[in-house]
């Protein structure tokens, strides 16, 4: 009965001997176009809206003090501000980012923070990775269910078992199972420690016997390699072979289970991280088999009760894109870039794509990053507001619509004004929300205790400063910008001759309306605060945007603008020559195309910063190289490290000499998302708090020093230790690397877009609006035809040249139809090729039943 391991996926031919050739040509196609360079690409954003109705604290306060996390199966990626006294917190607040690495769920943890012992977890959300795309995008309330230890697992286990016939000392045989543990990856971290071990149980209704390997010390990802043998059947006389039987009944039975825990110090005892059951009938059609498979929540028995823990409000965009080597979007993305050249620029394709997606807002987002990325966006804009312009019949309503023109600069201002924002708004944005000066000027909303005159002199205070840092930044805006600006300024000019004021408020109307009043009003959306702001700041900020959002309009009677009476007496103050002044200075500045483009370089731009867990660098030879929590701060100029936020620097590393930044493998010290800043001399060893900051931290230090003339191109993906690199073993510290080093990041620091990914976003968007794009052609033809009254169903078209954008759509639709086939072809190839059981693709979940799908064909191989 013995035999080697089963594979887990067909080959060229299966078990019968069919020949599977065709399969293994398209498998090798798709094989192929991974080699060149296929990539999955997964981001996720994501609302948290609020929660309700949260079971009272069991005292007689009742209230509690919750945040909420949003977490990677268990590891957290971002957290949200307490919200305290309240048992429906409101959040508003976003999150957005890359996903650097395979999950199964997208989980939500509220917590309640308690002072004196660890928080406490009142309930989660956790939304299988395969079930995101049900609530995409939807305001969805999702009940909170309740935490233990039994369901909180991740992670997977290699496995192998083999079932051998033994023939003892007096000649009888038995049968013994063979149960191998090989290793585990990705368990989770158990208050911030992983020491795991494994148990193995051969259990039947009669007999449960149990086996234990060695505890693993600081890993998640511990290699066990041990074996464990289990008598299986009783022995049986050896004088006649023919009379051996297996005990079918009794072997049907039987399963073999996998526990996996943390070894705890704790008097609670060992904490639970997974388990595995698995029949041993799995061994009937083969005596051995090894796979892959995902730890599975404890079933202990005992009936869930249900538990009403309130809910929470969430909405989650999850986006996974499969993005084909750049060649492959070659047809498309020719179509889009000479969008701004097509006569008229309504028969242009990014314009097309406009006019077929449900909101412009879809469209606007995946273009301006395109044309931004190959440096066409201010011709592209200047085409598509040229054209508005002249469809504008009254000045007054110039850009007042969302149209496709508005959204696409109001993404642009948003990507490329950033640190724009960052230098110009950002110190007065962050004393408002720390500092909490009272502000309320409404004589109704006044607390006890409260001054009108001073909450007015405290408005007015930040008001004007706010109006200065604006109105005198005008050098530091950037060129895009300004490029956008002139072109919106001398269009609107020359359409409008009769208006004075018209080529202020095409400008103003974008500069202060959609970019200085909704950052004051949200800093949170635009990277200027990272949490939504409490109530009370909100209101100020509500009135200091209000306030300069009437300053930058322009409008003749500006008092009379306000709804509110308090605010029109408040304007009052400002209701002099020297702001609107100003603000005209200001906008022929940030207008005008001979400007020279100051870009601050002297002045430092904080680019990211946080804590996280440096290394000793040894700079002092006898020294502790030991790990300490730092503050870590990086800048256009330097990257710098302090005991606190705000204190003196305690090392700092200038721009120009960061070598490289990379990864630094997990088995160096036993510690995830790691990574190294290479200097000159020696490496700066650091731990990020998750796997997303990691990524982002890597990303913006490459992106920072990409332009470096003396840049590394190979580096030791392991740390030196004990006298050797772990990864080479060669024992000089200077000695060269033994890997090639990652990078070909733009060395942009403002902006980082792939310009692939977003055709492909492009290439999705016209794929679902198709039906529509159709529709456009049709009408194309008939307004072509028929130069009558237009159908009711064509109207929403705008079609000024039918014969052209006839075209257009056609060669349009035609490289859709290509991505398509290749789509298609990718999916069904990946598919063929995928191996379940194998490290990629662990059995468990649903992946069990594909598996089964798959190989219902091979005998050999069916569970």
């Amino acid at each position: 009965m013995g035999g080697e391991s089963a594979a887990w996926a067909c080959g060229c031919c299966e078990a019968d001997g069919r020949c599977l050739a065709p399969a293994v040509a398209a498998a090798a196609a798709g094989m192929a176009l991974e080699e060149e360079g296929l990539r999955l690409l997964q981001s996720v954003k994501v609302k948290i809206g609020e929660a309700k109705n949260m079971p009272p604290y069991p005292g007689p306060n009742k209230m509690r003090d919750c945040y909420c996390t949003v977490n990677l199966d268990q590891e957290e990626v971002f957290r949200t501000k307490i919200v305290e006294k309240s048992l429906c917190p409101f959040y508003g607040e976003d999150f957005y980012c890359e996903i650097p690495r395979t999950f199964r769920y997208l989980a939500f943890y509220i917590f309640d923070r308690d002072v004196f012992r660890r928080d406490s977890i009142i309930g989660k959300v956790a939304i299988k990775k395969e079930e995101l795309q049900k609530y995409h995008n939807r305001d969805t309330w999702f009940p909170l269910q309740p935490v233990d230890a039994d369901s909180e697992v991740q992670g997977k286990v290699h496995l192998e078992l083999r079932l051998s016939e033994v023939i003892t000392d007096v000649g009888t045989i038995c049968h013994k199972l063979a149960t191998r543990v090989i290793e585990c990856e990705d368990l989770p971290i158990v208050n911030g420690q992983c020491d795991p071990y494994a148990t193995v149980t051969l259990s039947s209704p009669s007999r449960s016997e149990l086996k234990k390997t060695k505890v693993k010390r600081k890993t998640n990802n511990p290699q066990f390699d041990e074996v464990f043998y289990f008598e299986v059947t009783r022995p049986c006389s050896y004088n006649r072979k023919s009379h051996f039987d297996v005990e079918e009944e009794h072997v049907e039975k039987m399963e073999i289970r996998i526990d996996l825990w943390n070894a705890s110090n704790l008097k609670f005892g060992d904490e639970f991280l997974g388990e595995l059951r698995l029949p041993l009938k799995i061994l009937k059609q083969s005596s051995s088999h090894q796979a892959w498979y995902f730890l599975q929540p404890r079933d202990n028995g005992k009936p869930n009760k249900p538990v009403d823990l309130g809910s929470l409000r969430l909405n989650v965009v999850y986006t996974e894109d499969h993005v084909f080597p750049s060649q492959y979007y070659d047809p498309l993305r020719d179509l889009l870039l000479k969008s701004a050249d097509v006569e008229p620029v309504s028969a242009s394709a990014a314009h097309m794509l406009g006019e077929v997606c449900r909101e412009k807002q879809e469209a606007a987002v995946p273009l301006v990053r395109l044309f931004l990325h190959y440096g066409k966006i201010v011709p592209f804009i200047s085409a598509i507001a040229n054209a508005e312009i002249n469809r504008t019949l009254d000045p007054n309503t110039i850009f007042r619509g969302n149209s496709l023109t508005s959204k696409c600069i109001d993404e642009t201002m948003k990507l490329a004004g950033r640190h724009y924002l960052q230098v110009t708004l950002k110190p007065i944005v962050d004393e408002i929300c720390e500092v909490h000066k009272p502000c309320e000027i409404d004589p109704v909303k006044l607390k006890d205790g409260e001054n009108l005159e001073s909450n007015m002199d405290n408005l007015r205070q930040y008001v004007e400063r706010i109006f200065n840092a604006i109105t005198k930044s005008g050098m530091s805006c950037p060129t895009v910008m300004s490029d956008i600006f002139f072109s919106l300024r001398e269009s609107a000019a020359k359409r409008f001759q009769g208006d004075a004021d018209v080529r202020y408020t095409a400008v103003s109307s974008f500069i202060f309306l959609r970019f200085f009043a909704p950052a004051i009003l949200s800093p949170n959306l635009f990277q200027l605060y990272p949490h939504h702001p409490d109530p009370l700041t909100a209101r100020t900020l509500t009135l200091v945007s209000k306030t300069i959002q009437t300053l930058g309009s322009l409008s003749k009677s500006k008092s009379a603008s306000f709804k509110e009476s308090y605010m029109a007496t408040f304007y009052e103050h400002f209701n002099e020559q020297k702001y609107t002044e100003a603000v005209r200075n200001f906008l022929d500045l940030i207008s005008s195309s001979g400007r020279k483009d100051h870009k601050s370089i002297e002045q430092p731009i904080v680019l990211k910063e946080g804590f996280m867990i440096k290394r000793a660098q040894g700079r002092n030879r006898f020294g502790i190289k030991n790990f300490k929590k730092r503050w870590f701060r990086l800048s256009n100029h330097e990257f710098t490290y302090h005991k606190h936020k705000g204190d003196h620097p305690l090392y700092n590393i200038p721009i120009e000499n960061i070598l490289a930044v990379e990864k630094l493998e997990e088995e160096s010290f036993k510690m995830k998302n790691m990574f190294q800043v290479i200097q000159p001399e020696r490496a700066l060893y650091i731990q990020a708090n998750n796997c997303v900051e990691a990524k982002d931290w890597i990303d913006i230090l490459t992106k920072v020093s990409q332009c470096n003339k003396k840049r590394l191109t190979t580096y030791h993906p392991s740390a030196y230790l004990n006298g050797h690199w772990l990864c080479c073993k060669t024992s000089s510290d200077t000695a060269p690397g033994c890997t090639p080093c990652t990078g070909g990041l733009p060395a942009n620091i403002q902006l980082d877009v792939d310009g692939d990914r977003e055709t492909e976003h492009i290439y999705s968007l016209y794929n679902n609006y198709r039906t529509k794009l159709e529709k456009l052609q049709e009408a194309c033809g008939s307004k072509s035809v028929y130069d009558g009254p237009e159908q009711e169903e064509y109207s929403s078209f705008i079609i000024d040249d039918p014969q052209e954008t006839y075209k257009v759509s056609k060669q349009i639709l035609a490289a859709v139809q290509t991505l398509e086939l290749q789509h298609a072809q990718y999916t069904k190839n990946k598919f063929k090729r995928t191996k379940y059981g194998s490290q990629e693709h662990p059995i468990g979940d649903k992946s069990l039943q594909c598996y089964i799908t798959q190989n219902s064909g091979s005998s050999t191989n069916s569970v």
